[in-house]
């Protein structure tokens, strides 16, 4: 739980894959989320915890949405040909960490306004080993990027793939993600997973080798 921000896609919980849950253990995890002032939620893979969402939803828990995970790894990835009018580089300061967030927000419809908060959230998640990735103009705007989070475990979440309106149908979600993806693998990490919003990023995802795997479950306690 971050204590800088009450979004539900932050704050949630993850089961142990493979771990005993009891309906006493559903008790304390919304316990935990009501003493934080946070909504009771969690995101994760079905598989792991075949048993839960029984107990989840006997406690009066929703599913919110169940979605399609892929995964790649060094052996399927593509790379795609490379845009010559944009350059793809690691925000290096605050500056252009805003810059990124800035361009994620306005392409998923959000406040363009990048905060301190999240700033301090992006330039933490690269000192703990993640990616960040921002395609940038030749004038200097940044037209699109995404990340991903400090593997564990050798795995890593591939996410926030985003091309602002008018950068779009260039093949530039592509070329982002694969190159995300590549530097997770050129530091040790041996699978990478992402989600597919719809069906056309599901084709992007596709073309430089993820592949589907299971199913996520996210649930939430109104």
């Amino acid at each position: 739980m971050d204590p800088t921000t009450t979004s539900p896609n932050i704050n949630y919980a993850t089961p142990r894959p493979g771990a005993a849950i009891t309906a006493a253990d559903v008790a304390a995890l919304v316990a935990a989320f009501r003493a934080a002032d946070r909504k009771p939620r969690l995101e994760y893979v079905i598989s792991c915890a075949p048993g839960l969402e029984a107990l989840l939803t006997a406690a009066g828990f929703l599913a919110e949405a169940r979605h399609t995970y892929l995964l790649c790894t060094p052996s399927t990835l593509t790379t795609p040909p490379t845009l010559d009018h944009l350059d793809l580089q690691e925000p290096g300061t605050d500056l252009q960490r805003a810059a990124l967030i800035s361009a994620q927000n306005e392409a998923f419809g959000g406040d363009p306004v990048a905060s301190e908060a999240d700033v301090a959230r992006l330039r933490n998640l690269q000192g703990d080993g993640g990616v960040a990735v921002m395609a940038v103009a030749g004038d200097g705007t940044c037209v699109g990027g995404g990340g991903a989070v400090p593997p564990t475990g050798a795995v890593s979440e591939v996410a926030g793939i985003a091309v602002r309106t008018p950068y779009r149908r260039q093949g530039l979600a592509s070329v982002i993600t694969a190159d995300i993806t590549r530097r997770l693998f050129t530091t040790g990490t041996e699978i990478a997973w992402l989600e597919a919003s719809g069906e056309e990023s599901w084709r992007v995802y596709e073309r430089v080798g993820y592949r589907p795997a299971g199913q996520r479950l996210y649930i939430a306690l109104t």
